[in-house]
């Protein structure tokens, strides 16, 4: 059986639950550490977790642009 839950940011929780009861849950589109925050309700409802992988995201830094406009205004007389 396949799940997929998928927020308006593009942030996806994936569970694959095989035949024996195993559960695999695949977290994309969140970066950093915050992923565990996200997973841990569901974690907890499931069971024992038996290993965690972590994928790049979980080790990118947030990248947060900035709106300022730096503008250099010179008068000339020419």
């Amino acid at each position: 059986m396949y799940l997929s839950w998928l927020a308006k940011s593009m942030e996806t929780l994936e569970f694959i639950i095989y035949p024996d009861g195993r559960v695999q849950e695949k977290v994309t589109g969140i970066v950093g550490a915050s992923c565990a925050e996200v997973t841990a309700a569901i974690e907890a409802q499931l069971g024992q977790v038996l290993k965690h992988e972590p994928t790049s995201e979980y080790f990118a830094a947030k990248v947060q642009q900035s709106n300022v406009a730096n503008t250099q205004t010179t008068h000339s007389d020419w």
